[in-house]
């Protein structure tokens, strides 16, 4: 991973510098650095020569002498203060730019803690690559930036430091949750997904619990098994548990883990199919959580589920019209394959809250998943949906998402939608109306979700893989999303004082 260190001068060859605009007139922003006035004035013509505006993902090389280049990366409208996001984004996307360099400092108006934070995290975010599968082309690709020196003058602040330890840990399972997005389904499968996640639990200390599908189908996980059971890779569940001593609170996070999802016996087509290998996004992103809530020593317990299946068709799939019995023995009639995340979410959802009970009760749990095109459709590729069952911990959620700098958006779970998912031969089906199909499919997993017990359903369908152009920190294919988020919110967490 790639190092961050503190210095209050700039002794790389290249260095990262804000530029901003007000009324079309140019700003440099070096934050703990002064650049001679001379120089800046000098620069500004240069920048202005060369259409300089300014705006966010903005990258304008300038040659200079110490520093050889600088890096001029866009932070929009000039202002007294910018937000901790706006400085992350533009340090990622230099970051981003520096790529084949072996150093650079960022020189960003970063005077705050979390300033700071943002500035190293954003450009730790950005310091990313995937490039595990290319072979003779693999040489044409230039390496992340290696180290990333954060100019500040407050070099020997302890919490400067734990900031610059924190953005690398986030940054480190940031990139696992990508990596494993980005790996083709025909090396990741659910026993593979488990053999990874293993192997970096372990050395954490974290508790470690497979369970592969004989196992699976004797203790009646009905909604794993039915959509895992058209393919000759086998579903698991795969659940990690952190018990830091003197645990202050009990969360639980389920994440959807398909590995592949074809649809099953209703088909997808095949334009877009290729991107269906991201819909294990939701199960990368809450088991790679905990191990940066265990790398970070914060005093909540957390365990993680990742219910992992291939959606695929033969003889065997799951066929429109059957009925499958979940975890805990509510039936479900299965009107659609194609919304099979629903089904082994609700599995591992009721196991979730069984095993917390036992642990003396949960204080929350919170699902994310890539679960229905309905989300890209109201919130777009960058805004995922919050959808709940108590306000409060959506509100705290909200606050948590917003300091990470993740978009999350509060979205409703309207009980007349509720009859829609009715079935004449089962307690429900698992599709209904159409219109509002993402607020159905929350409403669907609601039924499996204790009415007192506070719970978050994340929908990051869209967000979660990056189709377009990479921006900020965020690069082409798997982003990572919700990470930060659920790390943030424990974090929070950990600042209040303990259950009682």
């Amino acid at each position: 991973m790639k190092a961050l260190k503190l210095a209050s001068t700039i002794a790389t060859p290249y260095a990262v510098v804000g530029l901003s605009a007000a009324g079309g007139k140019l700003q440099i922003e070096s934050g703990a650095i002064t650049l001679n006035k001379l120089n800046e004035k000098a620069l500004l013509e240069i920048l202005k020569n060369f259409g300089a505006t300014g705006k966010s993902d903005e990258i304008i090389k300038v040659p200079f002498t110490k520093p050889a280049t600088i890096y001029f990366t866009g932070l929009g409208e000039t202002s007294k203060k910018y937000d901790p996001e706006v400085l992350r984004r533009a340090a990622g996307a230099a970051s981003r730019e520096l790529a084949g360099q072996s150093s650079a400092t960022f020189a960003l108006p970063a005077g705050s803690l979390a300033e700071i934070s943002a500035v190293a995290e954003g450009a730790a975010l950005g310091a990313y690559s995937f490039t595990e599968f290319r072979s003779s082309t693999k040489a044409d690709f230039k390496s992340p930036l290696e180290q990333i020196i954060i100019a500040t003058k407050s070099t020997s602040d302890a919490s400067v430091k734990r900031a610059l330890v924190r953005a690398e840990i986030i940054a480190r399972h940031t990139s696992t949750v990508r990596d494993l997005i980005n790996t083709p389904p025909s090396h990741l499968t659910p026993e593979s997904f488990c053999a990874r996640m293993k192997k970096i639990a372990t050395p954490l200390g974290l508790k470690v619990e497979i369970l592969n599908e004989v196992t699976l189908k004797a203790q009646g996980y009905g909604g794993i098994i039915g959509v895992g059971q058209g393919s000759a890779n086998p579903p698991r569940l795969l659940h990690v548990s952190y018990k830091p001593s003197k645990s202050k609170r009990n969360y639980a996070f389920v994440g959807k883990g398909i590995t592949f999802d074809t649809g099953g016996l209703a088909l997808k087509p095949a334009n877009g199919m290729e991107a269906m290998k991201s819909d294990m996004s939701g199960a990368a992103a809450v088991i790679a959580a905990v191990f940066a809530i265990a790398e970070l020593k914060l005093p909540i317990s957390v365990d993680a589920w990742a219910p992992l299946a291939e959606n695929m068709v033969s003889e065997n799939a799951t066929r429109p019209s059957d009925i499958i019995t979940i975890y805990g023995g509510k039936t479900v009639e299965v009107l659609n394959p194609d919304a099979e995340g629903r089904l082994v979410l609700a599995d591992a959802l009721v196991r979730a809250q069984e095993v917390g009970n036992k642990a003396g009760g949960l204080d929350g749990i919170i699902d994310v998943a890539t679960l229905t095109g309905a989300q890209v459709v109201a919130l777009g590729t960058r805004t995922s949906a919050v959808m709940t069952n108590d306000f409060e911990f959506s509100g705290e959620f909200l606050t948590a998402s917003q300091k990470a700098g993740e978009a999350f958006w509060p979205m409703p779970l309207p009980e007349e939608l509720r009859a829609s998912l009715d079935s004449p031969v089962a307690d429900l089906a698992n599709i209904g109306d159409r219109m509002g199909g993402m607020l159905v499919a929350g409403l669907f997993l609601k039924e499996f979700i204790d009415p007192e017990l506070p719970w978050l359903h994340l929908d990051i369908a869209g967000p979660s893989y990056n189709e377009a152009s990479a921006h900020g920190y965020t690069p082409v294919g798997g982003t990572g999303i919700a990470l930060r988020s659920l790390v943030t919110l424990i974090e929070s967490a950990s600042s209040q004082p303990a259950r009682k």
